[in-house]
């Protein structure tokens, strides 16, 4: 449980500095926006309850694909495929730039405590 509270502390943090970059926070919203246009979507076109169609579309966007659930209509099944090419690399921009600033951060400690230990020679 230590562990999983430490990486989400560090997320939460990390997500806390990005949002101060104009950039990224757009990433936040244009993410949220396509998250929002699915859901609806699904919602009124499948005939889904809201939840299921923002789980649908958080797990067709993070490529998951559990399998519980896939559009019946063709329509649907077009939206779909539309859906996960362009929802796909507005996701990997956002998740994109919190990887490079966790790896970053890490290098930038691990440098450091290289050189502390350098200079005490």
């Amino acid at each position: 449980m230590i562990p999983f509270l430490f990486t989400f502390l560090t997320f939460f943090r990390t997500l806390t500095t990005l949002l101060k970059d104009p950039k990224f926070r757009s990433l936040v919203y244009l993410t949220g926006l396509i998250l929002a246009v699915g859901t609806a979507f699904y919602h009124r076109v499948e005939g889904w309850r809201w939840l299921d169609s923002f789980y649908f579309s958080v797990i067709t966007l993070a490529t998951v694909g559990y399998g519980d659930f896939a559009p019946k209509t063709d329509l649907g099944k077009i939206f779909t495929v539309v859906y996960i090419f362009t929802g796909l690399g507005i996701l990997l921009g956002f998740v994109n730039p919190i990887g490079e600033y966790i790896i970053n951060k890490r290098l930038e400690k691990t440098e450091s405590k290289h050189e502390e230990k350098n200079s005490r020679k």
